[in-house]
Formats: C-alpha cells, structure tokens, sequence
C-alpha cells in the first residue's frame, strides 16, 4: 500500500496523528513514543523497590505480607493501564487514524465512566475478599496481619488510580505520551520522601507501620488525578476531557479491546497468586525470596508498557487509516526490541542473583529460594518479553485473541500443573520453578507463533520481516 500523497480518511487522520507514526522509518518513532514513559515507570518501579527496602526494616512478616499483596495491586495497575487502558488507547488511535475526532473527544468521558465504576469494584472486593484471598495464599498469623493492613490501605485508593489510568490511556492514544510521563514522574518524586516518612514517623508525621506505603500511594494518586484532569480540561490538550452522552457504541469500542486485555491480565496475575500459593507450601522464607525475586519480573512492566504503549499508538492508528502491513511492521519492529531488552536482564540476573536479592534481605534461606526462581526462570525473559510487545500490538490492531490463548495455557500449566505437582505430587521448589519456566516460554512462543500466521494470511510473513529489519 502506497504511503505518500493519501487522501480519503488516510488524509484526514495524517493531519492529526503524531509525526512519524503513519510514515517514515518505524524503530525511531516507536522509540520517541515509548521512551518518556519507559523513563519515568522505571523511576516509579524504582521507588516501589526502595518502599520493598524500607519494609524489609519491619521484619520477614511484613516482607511477606506484602509479598502476598503485591499481585493483587499488580493486577489491578495492569488491568487499568494495559487492559481496560489499551483498550481506551487503542478506541482512541483507532479513532484518531480515522479521522473521528468527535469520537476521540467523548471516548475520554467514557474512559472516566468506567474508571469510577471498576474502582469502586476493586475496592469493595478487595476489602471484603481480602482476609479468604491472603490466607488462601499462604498468609499467616503476623504475615497474614501483615498483607491485611497494607491491603486496606492500598486499596482504598482505587477509584483515583483508575481514573489517572484510563485518562493516561486516552493521551496516549492520542500520541501525547509527555503529559502521563510527567505526572508519573511528579509522583515518583513525591513518593521517595512520603513513603519512608509514613512508614517510620517523621516529625509531626506518626508512625503507620507497613499502612505507611499504602497511604503514600493514594496520596500520590489523588495529585495525580487532579493533575490530570486540570490538563485534559484545558487548551493544550490533544483530547478535551468534557461531559459527553454515553454511547453504548463507544463503550464497546473499548470494551471489545479492554474486556479480553482485562481477561489477560486476571490470567497473567491469577497465575501469579496461584504460584505464590504453591510456594507458600514451603513457607514464609520460600515466600519472602520469590516475592523478591519475582519483582524481577515486574520490573520488566514499566519497559514493556513504555514500549507498548508506543506500539497501541502506532498500531492503532495504522489500522484506522488502513494501513495493516505498516501496523504488522510495527509489531515485529516492537517485538525484536522487546527480546532484546528482557533477555539482557534475563542473562544477567541468571548470573548474579545475590546483585538483585541482596539488596533486600541477607537472610540464607530467602536468598536461596530467591536465587533458584532467577536460575531458572530468569534465562527466559526475552521470550516472554516479545510475546507481550506483540499482544500490545494487537491491541492496538483490534486483535487480542491470541494473547488470550496464550495466557490460558500459561495459567494452566504454571498455576494448574505447578500446584498439582506440589500438593498432590510431592514435587520440591525446584520442580515449580522449571514448570514456571516452561509455562513462560509456552506463552511468548503461542504469541509469536500467531502473528506469524496472520501476517502470512495478510501479506506474507517474509515481506514484512524484512520490511521491518530495513526500518
């Protein structure tokens, strides 16, 4: 498909989509687009890290305790920013690549109509369901008091996290990756004093124990909320936040991305809570050390969401301008990218464990089950990673089914094989740890393996690999 002189709606969306995204060489506008946000979420993670530090001053309990709630809490910043937030992004690219600018404009309100909804969902759950989740988890006594505490906490704040999630999702659909890059960094700041302030006491400041890093993380979502709103309601901003009739089309336009993202994410974290589960079998040490090395893996999201994130904006707005074979560029552009970075991070945790795990905790037993997960799952990372640069491709190309899939056989084989090997079969953590492994690579490799088959069915798998390598 020719991609100088357009006209039509191809016309129409050139004059509003982001320089680079509908022409020209693919890797540096991806790059441009995904490097503010990959900067500040691995400045926010970091800081998560640092709050990890400070816990560790309180005990192995409180480690451990929130250890048990940190899938929860991943689930829900996954499911409002990659989920049902790629949905937003990519109703809004799609929108944008069309030339509907009315419907990018109202998508914006919907995006806010759902975000009080699902919060105010999460919080009931989490509060009410709490105390049956954690210790199904494993959670015990001090451990158990422990996750409950901070829970409460974190989880009373949902509503505004939702909110700053979907509205972040609605700029970045439009290709304004700044202004989300900003707040998140503004909040990052605030946190690194706030945190350690409400967890030991400062001042006039009293001390709230493990409840301190909850109440530091609502505080920071309600500035960020307000923020975000002050901008989208004013003029230099892409996408005008204002009161709009809800349409049920515009509401499955999201949803019909966001709900199977959404089901994806339960999958990826379900999957994580189940394995903690399994580990818990082995006690509050082999808890301790795969939560700490399992943050590992979490420290991927922020590169992987700021590189996803350019991948749904350009992807998105690719397929509503009806250029597919440039968006199938772009995935694979994304994917290789992706591989390159995870896998690196990978090798060197494989290699150094004690570098990541010593900096929490020295105790023998939490670093010898931290370092046998990094032994094991670690060397598999780059898989993972460019399976899910591919799915938020997809996202943004109203294709999401194949990530779906591939979520269901991880969750089946990790969560559904690795439980049954350690409850019923008697298996030793090192058994869990490699059907972890095996279930990571089953799902990057399904991914992979399903975008090669549509772009063979499209325009021939070859052609646009190559296409992609040129760029």
């Amino acid at each position: 498909m020719s991609q100088t002189s357009p006209s039509g709606p191809l016309a129409a969306s050139a004059m509003r989509a982001p320089p680079g995204v509908l022409d020209g060489p693919i890797a540096p506008t991806l790059l441009r687009l995904a490097l503010p946000t990959i900067v500040v979420l691995v400045v926010q993670t970091l800081v998560g890290i640092l709050e990890t530090y400070f816990v560790g001053f309180l005990g192995t309990a409180a480690l451990a305790g929130t250890a048990l709630v940190f899938p929860v809490l991943m689930l829900m910043q996954m499911m409002s920013n990659g989920g049902i937030g790629g949905g937003v992004a990519s109703a809004v690219a799609r929108a944008i690549g069309a030339g509907r600018r009315a419907d990018a404009e109202a998508l914006a309100w919907h995006a806010v109509v759902l975000a009080i909804a699902l919060g105010a969902v999460f919080s009931l759950a989490a509060i009410s369901g709490g105390p049956w989740l954690y210790h199904a988890m494993g959670g015990e006594s001090d451990t158990l008091a422990a996750a409950l505490t901070y829970s409460n906490a974190v989880f009373a704040g949902s509503i505004p996290l939702w909110i700053v999630a979907l509205l972040s999702a609605v700029l970045r659909g439009a290709g304004n990756v700044r202004m989300p890059a900003v707040v998140t960094l503004a909040g990052a700041i605030l946190l690194v004093p706030l945190s350690p302030a409400l967890i030991f006491g400062f001042g006039p400041i009293p001390r709230f124990g493990v409840a301190g890093g909850g109440v530091a993380v609502v505080i920071y979502y309600l500035i960020a909320m307000a923020m975000l709103i002050g901008f989208m309601r004013s003029p230099q901003s892409p996408i005008r936040l204002t009161i709009a009739p809800l349409s049920g089309r515009l509401f499955r336009d999201i949803l019909g991305v966001g709900l199977l993202s959404a089901i994806g994410t339960v999958q990826a974290n379900l999957t994580v809570a189940l394995i903690t589960a399994a580990v818990g079998q082995f006690g509050a040490n082999a808890i301790a050390g795969y939560g700490l090395a399992s943050r590992l893996d979490y420290l991927q999201i922020p590169l992987l969401f700021g590189l996803g994130t350019g991948l749904v904006t350009m992807a998105g707005i690719n397929t509503g301008a009806g250029q597919t074979a440039r968006a199938t560029r772009v995935a694979w552009t994304g994917a290789a990218i992706a591989f390159a970075v995870t896998e690196t991070i990978g090798l060197a945790a494989a290699l150094f464990p004690t570098a990541w795990l010593g900096l929490f905790t020295d105790a023998p037993p939490v670093l010898a089950s931290g370092t046998l997960y990094l032994h094991t799952v670690a060397p598999f990372y780059g898989v993972a990673g460019a399976g899910m640069a591919l799915y938020f491709a997809g996202q943004g190309a109203r294709r999401v089914l194949a990530p779906l899939l591939a979520g269901t056989a991880r969750l089946i084989v990790a969560a559904g094989v690795g439980w049954l090997a350690v409850a019923t079969w008697g298996a030793g953590l090192s058994t869990l740890f490699v059907i972890v492994a095996i279930s990571s690579v089953l799902f990057g490799g399904i991914i992979v393996a399903a975008t090669i088959a549509r772009a063979r069915s499209e325009t021939g798998a070859a052609p646009a690999i190559q296409a992609s390598a040129a760029e």
